[in-house]
């Protein structure tokens, strides 16, 4: 006698980045924190160091990182996926790649979240220990998407010391919080300025401030990384300073905040452990 159950469940739909091991936002409160210029270098460190990194910019309307890379064309399509372009070991994909240079990007909220899941599903990104999202500023649509549809590693925040810019950050660690995502830790870019000329110190905004959040909030505090205008031209001309000057001070700040992050999402990890990390993180 034959027995008809129920019908067997259906599996889950197919995971977005199925061979990437590790998925970390970099996001921020505000625009104009040197948020993409913290992914893009953490990302390079990682490079550096043997992982193979990947860095998606889901910023939609102000996508930064073909300009930090130094990329203009448009990526090749094989096979039907999106080829990533590759510059210093690390592979990158962005919508900045698939517009109009100068074009306006005026998009309601579905469309931003299509937009962000082609550039995962679409894109061949093959084996990846770590993929470096660079997310646009605020709580939006973008962070919703990449929350509800890939398992995120972490975030990471970036904020600048003064408060308008922190207030906002503290909102985006809220949003993360609720979402349960891990929160890696808190990064204050343009910390100090050091003078070319006299090698003086100025404190642009109140130094410190992003560490004290971090730790009211009980959230890892990663590193401050100086404003240094070697850091600035370098994202301007293509070339990020840890892959252009890696022996600088500010390129040392990046690959501290990257050893950082690496400790995190590897269990007891080193920066001289990636390669045993790769294995340990592959989930």
């Amino acid at each position: 006698m034959s027995h008809h159950g129920p019908p067997p469940p259906q599996g889950p739909p197919p995971q977005l980045l199925p061979q990437v091991r590790n998925v970390i936002a970099v996001s921020s409160g505000k625009g104009g924190v040197g948020k993409s210029t913290v992914a893009v270098n953490v990302a390079v460190a990682l490079a550096r160091m043997g992982l193979k990194v990947g860095v998606l910019d889901a910023d939609i309307y102000g996508p930064n990182v073909p300009i930090m890379f130094g990329i203009r064309e448009q990526p090749v399509i094989a096979d039907g996926k999106i080829q990533p372009h590759e510059r210093y070991g690390v592979k990158l994909m962005s919508l900045g790649f698939l517009i109009q240079q100068d074009e306006a990007v005026i998009w309601r909220g579905p469309m931003v979240m299509h937009a962000l899941e082609q550039l995962m599903r679409d894109v061949n990104w093959g084996e990846l220990d770590v993929l470096m999202v660079d997310m646009p500023p605020g709580t939006g649509d973008a962070q919703l998407t990449m929350v509800q549809k890939v398992p995120l590693a972490g975030a990471v925040l970036v904020s600048t010391p003064q408060a308008v810019a922190l207030g906002d950050t503290v909102k985006g660690l809220m949003m993360f919080r609720k979402t349960e995502t891990p929160i890696l830790g808190l990064v204050e870019n343009m910390s100090v300025f050091t003078c070319p000329h006299c090698g003086e110190g100025t404190e642009l905004f109140k130094r410190g401030t992003v560490d004290e959040a971090a730790t009211r909030y009980g959230v890892p505090f990663l590193g401050e990384i100086p404003f240094d205008v070697a850091c600035r031209e370098g994202g301007d001309l293509g070339t990020p300073i840890v892959a252009g000057n890696p022996e600088s001070e500010v390129a040392k700040a990046f690959t501290a905040v990257a050893e950082k992050v690496l400790a995190q999402i590897g269990p007891g990890s080193q920066a001289g452990e990636a390669r045993r990390v790769v294995q340990i993180t592959r989930r």
